[in-house]
This record gives structure tokens, sequence and C-alpha cells, in this order.
């Protein structure tokens, strides 16, 4: 039987188990070690610490602690690891508690995280969606139902000190270009909320004042938020500590590729079943910089879609050259503009393109002055035909029916 080398108690705060820590920093003491070919199941809590409850109130995602975040289990030591090395980590399972059967996604206040489309949704909204088996659907949003992608939005190995100095410094050099802008260009260092683990005294204080937040992506893998890091993935993490010291969190029932609302899957806690192995030398033998991972086997088939374009033009018409991440907004936003048309909210939109297993792909990016970026829609999660026809769109759906939204920050 595979040991459970991580528990947590959701009853208690994240900040209450010494198994668990919010920052990364090499000085972070592991909780357990395991050998290359060990196989082993982690429990996780979601990514708020438990911040976020089952209601149809958004005043918490409002109001949420964004400092505290992301509650991660770990470090993990695997006997062996050294700098340099590729840790090869295989997804085998994930699931969710049994007295945990739902997850939330939500829209971050732009005082408070934003999103993606922040400008679009300045206000924290929050929906539900409730788990049966590999299916979810939410009472706040209607006519949709699909199976989860389950995954970790959040993966990877402690930084070295060297590392961890240049993440502090290039984000803080960043930052300081435009030190009021809200949402914040980055999330510099935090003591004040920093959970180190097991790491004391003046060690701990120390570590906490430096320690890199966990919300983006880096070189050790870190926030990336990919869907298909699924059961039957595997990843290549680079090492860069004795030990690699593997943690985990941010578990996901579903998620639309690009994460859109920054608390843009479902969100959930639960447990992952691991298998590591070593590659001696492997960033060296094979030029590694980033992590690279090979896709499951396993995911749900989805064979119809309808396809969204956006270009690099924004919505006051201005041209802009070669932009991507304007280009896929503006397939998103087109997205939303069209389900829009059967009933839909705009909020009701944006979370289905949050949550649902859409695609995002980078479609042109030689054609000057315009990028072309898609959002690829699975036609089969409506329980009613979404697709363009010469009766035009039949709105099925109840009005009266919304996801929650918070008052202002300033209300």
């Amino acid at each position: 039987m595979t040991d459970t080398i991580i528990k947590i108690d959701l009853s208690k705060s994240a900040y209450e188990h010494d198994n668990v820590h919010n920052r990364w920093h090499p000085d972070i003491p592991m909780v357990a070690t395991v050998k290359p070919g060990d196989d082993f199941i982690v429990e996780c809590f979601d990514w708020t610490g438990g911040q976020i409850k089952n209601d149809d109130d958004a005043s918490d995602v409002r109001d949420v602690d964004l400092t505290q975040v992301h509650f991660l289990s770990g470090p993990i030591a695997v006997e062996g690891a050294e700098p340099g090395d590729l840790l090869e980590v295989d997804i085998l399972d994930i699931g969710t508690f049994a007295e945990q059967q739902w997850g939330f996604n939500g829209f971050f206040s732009k005082k408070n995280g934003g999103g993606f489309l922040t400008d679009e949704f300045p206000q924290a909204q929050k929906s539900i969606w409730d788990f049966n088996g590999m299916f979810t659907k939410s009472r706040h949003v209607p006519g949709v139902e699909f199976a989860g992608i389950l995954h970790p939005g959040l993966i990877g190995c402690l930084p070295s000190q060297d590392m961890l100095d240049q993440w502090n410094s290039r984000e803080k050099e960043l930052f300081d270009t435009d030190p009021e802008r809200e949402p914040a260009l980055a999330c510099l260092p935090y003591a004040d909320t920093a959970h180190m683990g097991r790491l004391k005294g003046d060690a701990r204080d120390q570590a906490a004042a430096e320690g890199a937040r966990t919300v983006p992506p880096r070189e050790h893998g870190g926030n990336c938020d990919i869907k298909d890091l699924t059961r039957g993935a595997k990843v290549y993490f680079p090492v860069y500590v004795d030990g690699a010291g593997l943690s985990v969190g941010d578990l996901h029932f579903s998620q639309g590729d690009g994460e859109i609302t920054f608390c843009g899957a479902i969100e959930m806690a639960g447990w992952i079943h691991i298998r590591v192995k070593l590659i001696k030398d492997g960033m060296a033998k094979y030029a590694i910089k980033n992590p690279i991972f090979k896709p499951s086997p396993m995911v749900p088939k989805y064979d119809d879609y309808l396809i969204f374009e956006g270009i690099s033009v924004d919505d006051s018409g201005k041209q802009h050259y070669l932009d991507t991440s304007l280009a896929y907004k503006q397939a998103c936003l087109n997205a939303i503009n069209y389900l829009g048309k059967f009933g839909y909210s705009p909020a009701q939109g944006y979370a289905i393109l949050g949550c649902a297993p859409v695609q995002g792909h980078i479609s042109g990016v030689v054609d000057i002055p315009n990028a072309c970026a898609t959002l690829w829609l699975p036609t089969d999660i409506f329980d009613f035909n979404i697709k363009p026809n010469s009766d035009g769109p039949t709105k099925e759906l109840d009005g009266s029916v919304d996801i929650p939204l918070a008052p202002d920050l300033d209300s």
C-alpha cells in the first residue's frame, strides 16, 4: 500500500502544519525523504488555505489575503539529488477529499489581485462547483457540465540562494517601474504572513524576509497552471539544491488554458500520488533551463469545438505589433460576447472559460502586425446547442441565476 508521507487536517489552519510552507527559500527544511523509484501520496490544502467558503457570498474572494498564498506541501527530499540533476516526476493519480466534494472559481477585485480580464471584471465574484465523480457543475452557471482534468497548479523544487537572489532582484526592478499600479506588477517578499515550514528562530525570520512569493512560475517550475499536468503526465524538473526539495499544491479539478480569471481554475483541496526518479547531470545533458513535461494519455474526450479568434487590436481600435497576450484577450472576449447571446451573463461566460477544458493556442506570430490567438471552446459541455445556425441562438437559461458579486472594496 502506498504511504501518505504528508497529511493535513482541513479543520486546522495551514499555519498549524509544519509540513506546509508558502514561500520559496533554499533553507526551508525538508519534511520527508524518499528514494528514487519511490511512489507516495501527498495531501494538499487549497491554495488559499481554506479562506474561501461554499456559499453564495463573494466577499471572501474580495477580501482574500493573497500575501498568504500558496500553501504548499513539502519540501520533500529525494536521496542522491544534486544541483544539475533532473527530477523525473510521474503524476500517478489525483483525487478529492471525501469530506469536501466541491471547489471554487473566483474573479479577484482589481484592487486585490486582479486577473487577465480585470479591466472588464474589476469586482470580486465567485462560483461554486460541485463534484460528482469525474464530472462537475455549478449552481451559479446553468447548462454546463464537464469532466475534470485534475492537476496540480503549482509544483516545483527549491531554488538555490543565487537563483532566489536573481528572482528578487529582477522582480523588484520591474515593480519599481510603476510601484502604485493596481494590480501590482510583481509580488515582492513579505515576511508578515510567511510560513517557512519547520524553519525557526532568527534563521526563519531572515528567510521570511527574502523568501520568494509563490505567485509566478519561474525556472524551477512553480505556479505554471498547466491543465495537462494531470494523472499520467510526467515532468522533468531542474534540481538546484541538494535533495531537490519537491513541493506541490494548488490542486485544480479543472481549468481552461491560461487560467484567465487568476483564481481561474476550479480550486480544491485534495491529494496527489507521485513517483520520483533521478537523471544525474540531466540539466547539462539536455540543456534544460525550465521544466519540460510529457502529457497524459488520459484526457477528457472532447472532439467538437467552436474556435474564437483574436488579433492584436485593442478595444479602442489601436493597432499593436504581434501582441499575443492582447490577441488571446480578444479571443476570450469574443467567446464571452458569443455566449451572451444564449443568455449567459458576462461573468458566467468568463467563469466557463476559466473552469472548463478550453484550449488556448498561439496560432500565428509572423503576419505583421497582427498576432492571431485562438480559444477552443468544447461544445459538448453544454446541454443545449451553442453552434451558429439559421434560426439564431436559443436562450434556454434562467436569467435570475448569476455568479455572486461582492461590493467593491471602497463601498
